[in-house]
């Protein structure tokens, strides 16, 4: 998801570093002291063992991809975005670059309910699929939060959970799709000069959520900014989550580490 920009360009470079990887299946202690360090350190880090079964994602994989196979005029039933629905849009000038197109739900199982009528053929399959992705994702955001604060010694471990817990709150669930720039068996490569076709992602930017929850299948291109300004790559790897820690977040806990620049 990296691309040339039209901004002036800046003096970063990237490099190969290893970033956290905690796998949630340690003792609850250690895993505290992991996750606070990860976010102090990187703002960043990617889970394994997260408990969020290979079902429910093939699960909300496949109606994805059913979604984007329609044609435009099939697809744009769900739109426009207000915010939330579909939406597709030529992204610009902060270092993206190509067409984008996504859908964006409000993360209730009412609201779910109500928008796959116009998303999907089969409403009830396509909002089962979502919304036991969603309360997968939700426990998986929750248990991270109440370990954060047994790791800064909060005395209520809910402290910070809370604010996602309710299905009422203001999470969102979203799927980008990119059109594909490369062939099947080429592997993606950052270097703007590779291709002549133009490069397709989000340039640098940081999330104003609490977390964000990144899954993304075998396609490489995020990087995330370290704290002494180079640029780190992310391999991809569908079996694990990418947890970002949102500015308001940051702002919450008073972490040492900034809040996360990615792309």
């Amino acid at each position: 998801m990296v691309v040339p920009s039209h901004a002036p360009p800046r003096s970063r470079k990237t490099r190969a570093f290893g970033v956290p990887v905690i796998d949630l299946s340690l003792d609850r202690s250690k895993l505290c002291e992991l996750i606070v360090k990860a976010c102090e350190e990187f703002g960043f880090f990617q889970v394994e063992n997260h408990g969020v079964s290979r079902e429910i994602i093939s699960g909300v994989e496949r109606e994805g991809h059913d979604f984007f196979s329609k044609s435009a005029c099939e697809k744009q039933r769900a739109g426009p975005p207000s915010p939330f629905g579909y939406g597709c849009k030529n992204i610009g000038f902060n270092g993206d670059k190509g067409d984008l197109e996504y859908l964006l739900l409000e993360a209730t199982s009412h609201s779910v309910d109500e928008r796959s009528k116009t998303i999907s053929s089969d409403p009830t399959k396509f909002s089962c699929a979502v919304n036991n992705y969603i309360q997968a994702v939700r426990n998986l955001t929750c248990d991270i939060l109440e370990m954060v604060a047994e790791g800064l010694w909060v005395p209520d471990k809910s402290v910070f959970s809370k604010f996602i817990e309710d299905e009422n709150s203001d999470s969102c669930f979203r799927i980008n799709h990119y059109p594909s720039v490369i062939n099947d068996d080429e592997d993606w490569n950052p270097s703007p000069n590779l291709y002549n076709k133009p490069r397709i992602g989000f340039g640098e930017h940081s999330d104003p959520q609490i977390l964000t929850i990144l899954r993304s299948n075998n396609v490489g291109g995020l990087q995330i900014l370290s704290k002494d300004d180079l640029w780190i790559p992310i391999p991809p790897d569908s079996d694990k989550f990418c947890v970002f820690v949102g500015d308001a977040f940051q702002v919450i806990i008073d972490l040492r580490r900034l809040n996360m620049d990615f792309k």
